[in-house]
C-alpha cells in the first residue's frame, strides 16, 4: 500500500485530514479538539498516538484550535509558515509549541518518506496554502479555503491521484440564507470560499480528470446540501466521464470519510 487518505472532519465546525505512507503519518490541520481528533484517528484505523508531524494550512480557527493541546499530546512537530505563526499566536496566551518547523509557501520539503510542497492559495489569512503530498508514485492533494482557483492552483493539482477539494456553497442558498449581509459577502468573495458552481466551471474546464479519488470538502452546513454539491460536480463531469474514472465522494463534519487507499 503506497499511501491513504481520512478526511477525519470537514466543514466550518473542524477540519483535519491525516495523509500517510507506509512509513510516515501526517495531519493536515488540527480544527478539532485533542480528545475528538485522537478518536477519530481510532475510527479511522489509525494509531492515535503515531502521528508524525502536523501541518497547518492557514490560521483560523476551524484549521488551528486544537493545535495546541494535540501537539504536547503527541510530541508531533508543528509545519506552518511564519506568518501563519504570528497572526495565529496574536493574542493567545497557549500558542507555544515546543518543535515548531517554519517553511515557506512554494517549497517543498520532507518529513519522513512524503514529499510536501505548499502553494498560496487566495482566501482571507495571513500566509494560507494548500498542500501536495507525493510518496511512492502517488500524488495527494488537498485544496480548500479559497474564493477562487487560480491557474497556479490548476497547475499544482494535476497529477494528483486523491483530491480533496472544496464545495463550500450553493450561491442561492448562500443569498437566501440566515448569515448577515457581510458575512455573505465575505463568503462569496475571491478571498472567500469556493461554491459549487465555481467549483464545477474548474471541473469543466480545467481539471485534468487525473484523480482516482476526488473529495468534496469544506462543505456549509447552512449554505449547501450534500446532494447539491454531489449533483453540481457530477454534471460538470459528466461529458468527460469517457476519459474519465473518477469516484466522487463528500467529507462530512461529523464522521470520518472512510479511509482511501492507494
Amino acid at each position: 500500500m503506497a499511501m491513504r487518505v481520512a478526511v477525519l472532519a470537514s466543514g466550518s465546525k473542524g477540519n483535519s485530514t491525516l495523509v500517510a505512507s507506509a512509513r510516515t503519518r501526517i495531519l493536515v490541520d488540527c480544527g478539532l479538539s485533542c480528545k475528538e481528533t485522537l478518536k477519530r484517528l481510532h475510527a479511522a484505523g489509525e494509531d492515535p498516538h503515531g502521528i508524525d508531524a502536523i501541518v497547518i494550512s492557514h490560521e483560523h480557527s476551524d484549521h488551528i484550535s486544537g493545535l495546541p493541546v494535540l501537539a504536547r499530546k503527541t510530541k508531533a512537530p508543528v509545519f506552518m509558515t511564519g506568518a501563519t505563526n504570528d497572526a495565529w499566536g496574536r493574542g493567545l496566551e497557549d500558542c507555544n509549541l515546543d518543535r515548531l518547523e517554519l517553511f515557506y509557501s512554494g517549497r517543498s520539503f520532507l518529513i519522513g518518506d512524503i514529499e510536501v510542497l505548499s502553494f498560496t492559495i487566495p482566501h482571507d489569512a495571513a500566509d494560507p496554502v494548500a498542500f501536495v503530498f507525493r510518496a511512492e508514485g502517488v500524488k495527494v492533494g488537498i485544496v480548500t479555503d479559497l474564493g477562487y482557483i487560480p491557474r497556479s492552483v490548476s497547475e499544482h493539482v494535476r497529477g494528483c491521484d486523491v483530491l480533496v477539494i472544496e464545495s463550500n456553497h450553493d450561491v442561492e442558498m448562500l443569498r437566501t440564507g440566515p448569515y448577515p449581509w457581510s458575512v455573505k459577502q465575505r463568503v462569496s468573495s475571491r478571498v472567500g470560499h469556493l461554491s459549487n458552481s465555481t467549483l464545477a466551471e474548474f471541473f469543466a474546464n480545467d481539471y485534468d480528470g487525473s484523480a482516482a479519488f476526488v473529495v468534496l470538502a469544506h462543505l456549509s452546513e447552512q449554505n449547501n446540501h450534500p446532494e447539491i454539491a454531489r449533483r453540481t460536480a457530477e454534471s460538470a463531469l459528466q461529458p468527460r466521464r469517457n476519459l474519465l474514472h473518477n469516484r466522487l465522494l463528500l467529507a462530512a463534519q461529523d464522521a470520518v470519510l472512510d479511509p482511501i487507499r492507494l
